[in-house]
């Protein structure tokens, strides 16, 4: 299981642990990814998605998973988080017809 927000496209980061002496090593800075479950109003339906928790933040201040992903750029997103948009915007396109 890879290590990326499936939202954001937040990944690990590089960079450096430096010693009292200023002696530098590598290490990685790992994102804070939780699994969470979120529901879809627009589906009726539940998603279980691997994000960080600053995502989570970003997904309740827009008002929900709908109004989240119908936002969000689609490079940013997972494959699973595409298809959810993808599902959503018919939805929408079924209910406005």
């Amino acid at each position: 299981m890879s290590r990326v927000c499936e939202l954001t496209g937040k990944g690990p980061m590089v960079g450096n642990n430096v010693s009292h002496a200023n002696n530098k090593t590598k290490r990685r800075f790992l994102p804070n990814l939780t699994e969470v479950t979120l529901g879809s109003d627009i589906l009726d339906r539940r998603f279980k998605l691997r994000i960080s928790n600053a995502a989570l933040r970003s997904v309740d201040h827009r008002g929900g998973l709908d109004a989240y992903l119908l936002r969000a750029k689609q490079r940013e997103l997972s494959p699973k988080a595409m298809q959810i948009k993808k599902d959503i915007e018919k939805a929408m396109a079924a209910a406005q017809a």
